[in-house]
């Protein structure tokens, strides 16, 4: 007979791990599966930073969501003595016009978050690394900052494991199956039962769910750490995190944590790929389009290359998540397309998956992420 549990959690990242610990709290016994180790820079839970921001260009329904997460991260560093959140400010920038600067200023409107509407000579004189457009503006948010996501995915482990989940790594499911009374696991090491399943594979979504293949696109992003030329412009006292709209492009950096370099990358821009072929070293393309972003817009950051990293970007078509029952078992739960900027809700998609599970309801917003939304193209 297989081993039981109340819960078993696949794929063990940002979310997998938010699950765990929330479930393991709440006194459920809980099974955790990784295919690799906890922590790794095989999928889209790593990269030393992620941006965290309250005014939400995707959408103003994020928001409510965002103060809940934010409440959640000062939790845990008030109960680990750790430092999760960076908050240095965020800088939306582009031109006034543009979709994501508009969606930017709304959110931060319609909720009320403090931030203010700078034109470019204001954010050139305030943070001498930018050199915007002439015609571009900035939305400041200094809620904003960023994580250290490795740490987080440990942290969210390590407080599972305190709690009593059982987590395995380097272990990878090959099959599963669900009836209203149970759900079986196989993995390529034994097998499992539990009374819910709950899915949170990130790129392998749809390989672990057919349902799920049609509606995801898995893209191959590269973040690049520079050198700067000129090092006191570019560190967390002297540089908010940025998000830059120029033409049809948009670049995202992150200031120097310590000295690993200045963080740069080109948001959704990337291959289309898979979770298995994707092509995991450097071409001289990556660096070459986020070079010409930094010679125009950026020279004190524009020095040596000190290291690059590959990840991945599961989007969904509307690009926001889905965080909902399997359409045909209601103990199977996905969550899965965060499409570029779901890391940051990780405490908050945990524990509404908990919610789900124990009071078959939650209070989070997630409305949004339901599979039977018209965006999502079924």
């Amino acid at each position: 007979m297989p081993e039981t549990y109340d819960v078993i959690v696949s794929g063990i990242g940002a979310m997998g791990g938010a699950a765990c610990y929330h479930l393991a709290r709440r006194n459920l016994r809980v099974l955790g599966i990784e295919q690799y180790k906890i922590d790794h820079d095989q999928g889209s839970s790593h990269g030393r930073s992620r941006v965290i921001r309250k005014a939400y260009f995707e959408d103003p329904r994020y928001v409510p969501l965002l103060h809940r997460t934010y409440e959640m991260w000062r939790e845990l560093e008030k109960a680990t003595d750790l430092r999760l959140l960076h908050l240095n400010g965020c800088l939306n920038l582009g031109p006034p016009d543009h979709e994501c600067i508009q969606g930017a200023k709304q959110s931060a409107e319609e909720h009320g978050l403090p931030h203010e509407v700078l034109n470019g000579d204001e954010i050139k004189r305030r943070w001498p690394a930018f050199k915007p457009n002439e015609s571009d503006i900035g939305i400041y948010e200094p809620d904003g900052g960023f994580l250290v996501p490795e740490q987080c995915v440990k942290l969210h482990v390590d407080l599972a494991c305190n709690h009593g989940a059982d987590i395995r790594t380097e272990e990878r499911v090959l099959k599963w199956s669900a009836k209203p009374d149970g759900v079986r696991v196989e993995t390529d090491k034994d097998d499992y039962a539990a009374k819910h399943l709950v899915i949170t594979s990130g790129a392998w979504l749809g390989n672990v769910v057919s349902e799920m293949t049609s509606l995801l696109c898995i893209e191959r992003q590269v973040q690049l750490w520079f050198e700067p030329n000129v090092h006191e412009h570019c560190t967390a006292k002297r540089m908010p995190v940025f998000i830059h709209f120029t033409g049809d492009r948009a670049f995202y950096g992150i200031p120097m944590l310590g000295d690993e370099g200045i963080k740069i990358g080109e948001h959704h821009c990337g291959h289309i790929t898979t979770a298995d072929g994707i092509n995991r070293q450097i071409t001289d393309e990556d660096e070459a389009n986020v070079r010409a972003y930094l010679s125009r817009h950026m020279p004190d950051a524009n020095g040596l290359l000190r290291d690059a990293e590959v990840c991945m970007y599961t989007n969904t078509p509307d690009d926001h998540f889905i965080v909902d029952r399997h359409p045909r078992h209601d103990n199977v739960l996905i969550a899965g397309g965060f499409s570029g900027h779901g890391f940051k809700f990780s405490p908050v998609v945990g524990q509404a998956l908990s919610d789900l599970i124990l009071d078959n309801a939650t209070e989070q917003a997630i409305d949004l992420f339901s599979m039977n939304r018209t965006g999502l193209g079924q």
